[in-house]
């Protein structure tokens, strides 16, 4: 058999030279499969077991090249005993070197990433990952991995960079606006002027949630659904309200009046389970705070006091007054409470004749 074997490749002599790098590229590949489907299963099956997330995305970032990265390391030693000449040979396998690098590196900056977003996620608002810092962390990765490429070709990387620099210092005086628009962006981000989510006013008079803050321009969508792009730059000059900074629940005041024959006490005891009970009732209210009544003015037709309660965030008062104002009514016809309205009298005095 063995020599049979021999005489064949003795009558084909470029199977000697094909062959065993062919088998050594399958044998990888076939690697590569068995790692995915037992090894790597069984690890991402107990990670998922796991409370930190991080496990789960590093598992899942290097899923889709693992039998990739087996196939090129088959190809980098085949191509160091396939005789094709040692120029060519050593080209094959700066080549496979070169795609196992660049892959590896799209695989780091998707992982980065997804951490990013991971570690933002638990730490809350504190830490907003946005897409300024997404594209900044993608960016750095990827430009760390063509240098390592870049270096392994025996390129000097040194008059890159400073040729980089010349040419960022001219970039960056005919782009001026928008690197002022991306330092901006960095400083509302880290000052946390401004956070996704946060409902904000401007000095303009604009309202509206802050959806994402780019490298460029911060985009605010009012409650009527519009979408408003505000310059990063321009921005972090303006004067906002934030209704959601430090504390995100919002303060109602409603103001009442009842007849001067009312009882007073019987008013404020029956306002206040009024009150209560929105705020038992409806999701939008803040359950930390308790209602409070506070007489404040004799008016002209009625005594005067206004209704303090707490929205869990800005808009969500407008249901809860909705409701308070129903609940109120009704209660306050059960109880004989006049709510009274302004009279005016009258009097004509008839012209003389």
């Amino acid at each position: 058999m063995v020599e049979q074997i021999k005489e064949f490749l003795e009558t084909y002599p470029f199977l000697n030279t094909w062959l065993p790098p062919v088998i050594t590229v399958a044998i990888g590949i076939v690697a590569g499969r068995i790692f995915k489907s037992f090894i790597h299963s069984r690890i991402e099956k107990i990670t998922a077991k796991t409370s930190w997330k991080g496990d789960d995305i590093i598992f899942n970032a290097i899923q889709k090249y693992i039998v990739y990265w087996f196939f090129l390391v088959a190809l980098y030693i085949a191509a160091g005993s396939i005789e094709i000449g040692a120029p060519y040979n050593a080209y094959a396998a700066k080549l496979a070197r070169t795609l196992l690098m660049l892959s590896i590196t799209l695989a780091a900056s998707t992982m980065a990433i997804d951490l990013l977003n991971e570690w933002s996620a638990s730490k809350g608002s504190r830490f907003p990952s946005t897409d300024i810092f997404t594209n900044l962390a993608r960016i750095t990765i990827i430009a760390i991995g063509l240098m390592i490429i870049l270096q392994s070709f025996d390129i000097s990387i040194a008059p890159i960079l400073t040729a980089l620099g010349i040419g960022g210092l001219a970039i960056s005086l005919a782009l001026k606006d928008t690197l002022s628009d991306f330092f901006a962006g960095l400083h509302i981000l880290v000052s946390q002027k401004v956070r996704v989510g946060d409902f904000v006013q401007l000095d303009s008079g604009q309202m509206g949630y802050i959806s994402n803050i780019t490298w460029r321009n911060t985009t605010m969508v009012e409650r009527a659904n519009n979408v408003i792009s505000i310059p990063n730059n321009k921005l972090s000059q303006s004067i906002t309200k934030n209704f959601d900074l430090k504390d995100t629940s919002y303060s109602i005041k409603i103001p009442v009046g009842v007849a001067y024959d009312s009882d007073l006490e019987q008013v404020e005891r029956v306002t206040t389970e009024v009150a209560q009970s929105v705020i038992d009732d409806l999701d939008e209210a803040n359950k930390d705070y308790d209602p409070i009544v506070r007489f404040q003015v004799f008016d002209d037709s009625s005594i005067n006091f206004t209704v303090y309660m707490r929205a869990g965030r800005y808009g969500d008062h407008h249901p809860m007054i909705h409701e308070f104002i129903k609940r109120l009514h009704k209660r306050f016809d059960e109880e004989g409470i006049e709510i009274p309205f302004p009279m005016r009298t009258v009097v004509q005095k008839s012209s003389p004749e």
